[in-house]
């Protein structure tokens, strides 16, 4: 298992796999994020998924190659190499970000597994945030191993899940498109909003980046980087269109688009057994997501810690620090799924667009193409984090 991880899987796969698991809780697991960003455009949804994967894509390579090139395996320092002393603002958005998504996802797992499982909301959100703890008391070894088989059966799993609604739907699907609905939309629908309605969604995608760069430590060159990015964008997109596939079968029905938890409706005619399958891949996404967003954090929180005292923090310490923002979360999530989604993320979109994307375009290509490495001081090292 050792030699996988520290071979070609862990280079290449690994940083893909992942990005895509901190992605499917804020991305689609409910399956609301896609009609927000892009199913509710009906037939031109589809331009903002191309959008989408150019965007994962792009990012992807350059936050692998920065990070690969600068030796930036947490996010404080790979910030301060783009943007200096502002480096604390993506704190403040990133943390808020994290927040907010795990709170989506709260509120969605919570009431898919009391309408699933019979499961009482907070007995299951309880257990989630339990499990959580755990994962960030052991650190990075358990959570590596535990996205990985993790994310390989749910990709199965949400496939799984599409397939049976394409396949009953598609009629319906290929009526929207051959026909170019957008009636869900009651102003008119141009190519240009669908394109920036798939670049806000990668913007308050962003915050899932910073969750793997400890996995970049392995890379050694650039085309490594590349290969990488490229495997992440589409790892990172499949799941959308699916999802928008799926959605569109059912397009423009108010009960299925206007629904908290799309993907429950859409489910709904099928036997109880695949509704509660559904109530344990959309819990496990909760897990994945929030270890992955709370690891990076505690990552950058432990390199202060050193450079500043020279200590780190504690498997006790970790393990409170993620339950405490989950904690949050869960208050949070009692405001609804898609205000959340609606006015949080475009909101928090445009603030990682500005601290992340935006730096990352500008002084970071610049910084890959004529800043040599050497003439970089030392960053820390990853295996101390």
């Amino acid at each position: 298992m050792k030699n996988l991880f520290e071979g070609a899987f862990g280079r290449y796969i690994l940083p893909a796999i992942i990005l895509q698991s901190v992605l499917i809780g804020g991305g689609f697991a409910t399956g609301r994020e896609i009609v927000e960003f892009g199913a509710k455009y009906g037939a031109l949804g589809w331009i903002g998924g191309l959008a989408i994967f150019v965007g994962f894509t792009v990012m992807a390579i350059l936050t692998f190659e920065f990070a690969r090139k600068f030796k930036a395996y947490n996010y404080r320092t790979l910030l301060k190499e783009l943007i200096g002393p502002f480096w604390f603002l993506f704190d403040i958005v990133y943390l808020l970000l994290a927040i907010l998504i795990i709170a989506i996802m709260a509120s969605a797992t919570g009431e898919i597994l009391n309408n699933t499982l019979g499961m009482n909301y907070w007995l299951g959100v309880g257990l989630i945030t339990a499990v959580v703890g755990v994962l960030n008391f052991y650190g990075k070894g358990l959570i590596e191993r535990f996205k990985t088989f993790g994310t390989l059966s749910l990709m199965f799993g949400y496939l799984i899940f599409a397939i049976m609604v394409i396949s009953t739907t598609w009629e319906d699907a290929s009526a929207v498109l051959s026909s170019g609905d957008t009636s869900f939309m009651p102003d008119n629908v141009s190519i240009w909003i669908v394109l920036w309605s798939g670049i806000l969604y990668v913007g308050y995608n962003l915050a899932v980046y910073p969750a793997t760069l400890f996995t970049i430590e392995r890379q050694q060159a650039r085309k490594e980087a590349v290969i990488s990015g490229i495997i992440a964008g589409v790892f990172m997109t499949f799941p959308w269109f699916l999802t928008y596939f799926s959605l569109l079968g059912h397009y423009p029905s108010e009960d299925v688009l206007g629904a908290s938890v799309p993907w429950l409706v859409m489910l709904s005619d099928f036997p109880t057994w695949v509704i509660v399958i559904f109530g344990i891949v959309v819990g496990w996404t909760l897990i994945e997501t929030s270890s992955g967003m709370i690891h990076a954090f505690v990552d950058r929180l432990e390199s202060q810690m050193e450079e500043l005292a020279n200590k780190s923090l504690t498997a006790a310490q970790k393990g409170i620090i993620a339950i405490g923002t989950l904690v949050l979360a869960m208050i949070l999530s009692q405001v609804g799924i898609i205000d959340l989604i609606a006015v949080g993320y475009t909101a928090l979109a445009y603030a990682m667009i500005a601290v992340f994307a935006l730096p990352l375009l500008t002084v970071g290509v610049y910084k890959l193409f004529f800043k040599r490495e050497e003439d970089t001081p030392a960053k820390e090292d990853a295996s101390n984090l």
